[in-house]
């Protein structure tokens, strides 16, 4: 009979219980060998189950299965059926081939036992690995040293909006805004120039990211550097930090707008006028500062409720913002009581003249979703330098000029100097 050839090494595999299964399975995976048959007195034998499943030749009586093989030439016949009469066969059937079995077999078996066992605890680790990646939260983008994009897990693709297939290969750039391409570029080439043992290392830097959709967000990315191989790649950990930025912006603004009329509170007030006062005294120009009390408010809160006393808040609020200038400040310092920063206002008459227009304004009726009311107006005005030259006199001064408007018949307005011309002696 013609000798027979097959792709890998020929192997013929007598026992095919615990042992035999496993060499089995590990040559199934080994392109260097090729199992011609496998052999056991159990037809139900896990080796036989498994090679039936593969279509491998599977015996239950040995001298039929050797008789099988013997056209193979360089067959290695490993013998896992502790009868030692198989190496009589073999040597009668193969001549004076040396069959593999009794301790020899047994050391080999403890050592496929030992490779398979840490296979698996390998492939478990591996797993679990990729089930992590897989399902962490954050984003998890591995590129190589040119820059193109080598993993991207199902959260990056969330996060960018690109699927996997979109992205792997290409370069990591289109993540980035335009703007910060170049820098992105020149930073990489710097530190992949730079000096051996020098490693990458970012830890929680907020940067600007790009969507799929060309939005524009922002991240926080950590990155590290991994050698495999002899190549370097970089592995970067992005979170999309936009809720907790609008968050900060939030609170933030809490911190200086007032939060029923989203006016400047009286710290964001105080800030604009500690401001305009060393800009007033270089360009030489005038300040004014007014105080503002609604007359008739305590009723309305009476009368109609203190969710209508809300609204007119809010009325009020347009009003003021839509008589001032973009360049001015008019803040809620409390109750219903106003301040303004007038900038650059040129004569007290300037000042009087707005003032004019916020009582007109608020004279007219106000409708509250249904309920009409009517409100009025005092403002104190004072003025730097003329009258006070710090933060503090001025806002005392423009307090006690709303009084003085306050006890003089209300929805009017008076300057501090007014208030001068009433005090004893004048």
């Amino acid at each position: 009979m013609a000798t027979q050839r097959v792709q890998g090494h020929p192997v013929l595999i007598i026992g095919a219980g615990r042992g035999g299964h496993a060499l089995l399975e590990m040559f199934i995976e080994d392109k260097l060998v090729q199992v011609i048959a496998i052999t056991d007195t159990n037809p139900d034998a896990a080796g036989l189950v498994l090679a039936r499943k593969y279509g491998i030749p599977a015996y239950t009586d040995t001298a039929k299965a050797i008789q099988a093989c013997k056209d193979y030439p360089e067959c290695i016949v490993y013998n896992l059926s502790h009868d030692e009469s198989v190496a009589d066969e073999v040597s009668r059937v193969f001549g004076d081939k040396r069959v593999a079995s009794g301790p020899e077999v047994k050391l080999f078996w403890q050592m496929i036992m030992n490779l398979k066992q840490t296979k698996g605890e390998l492939e478990k680790s591996q797993s679990q690995l990729q089930a992590v990646i897989h399902n962490v939260m954050d984003g998890i983008i591995t590129i190589n040293e040119s820059g193109e994009i080598l993993g991207f897990n199902p959260a990056a693709e969330q996060i960018f909006g690109y699927t996997q297939r979109e992205v792997l290969g290409k370069n990591a750039r289109i993540l980035m805004p335009e703007a910060a391409r170049d820098e992105y570029d020149a930073s990489v080439s710097q530190y992949l120039h730079a000096a051996q043992g020098q490693t990458i290392s970012l830890r929680g830097l907020e940067v600007m990211a790009v969507r799929h959709n060309g939005e524009l967000f922002p991240v926080e990315l950590s990155a590290s550097e991994m050698t495999l191989g002899g190549l370097r790649y970089f592995i970067g950990i992005v979170r999309d930090i936009t809720e907790r930025k609008l968050a900060e912006q939030k609170i933030a603004h809490l911190a200086h707008y007032d939060y029923l009329t989203d006016l400047p509170n009286r710290a964001l007030f105080l800030d604009h006028l500690a401001h305009s006062l060393p800009l007033a005294k270089r360009r030489h120009c005038k300040v004014a500062v007014m105080f503002l009390d609604l007359d008739g408010f305590k009723k309305v809160n009476d009368t109609l409720g203190h969710d209508a006393g809300d609204l007119l808040l809010q009325a009020v609020s347009r009003v003021l913002k839509e008589i001032i200038r973009a360049s001015d400040t008019v803040a809620r310092v409390g109750g219903d009581e106003f301040t303004f920063v007038l900038n650059d206002v040129g004569s007290d008459e300037n000042a009087a003249l707005i003032a004019r227009k916020i009582i007109a304004a608020l004279s007219q009726p106000i409708d509250l979703k249904g309920k009409t009311c009517q409100i009025g107006a005092s403002i104190g005005i004072t003025l730097y330098p003329d009258d006070a030259q710090n933060t503090e006199s001025l806002i005392k001064q423009a307090d006690e000029a709303m009084y003085l408007a306050k006890t003089s018949g209300k929805n009017t307005h008076k300057f501090y100097r007014d208030v001068s011309d009433t005090q004893p002696g004048k």
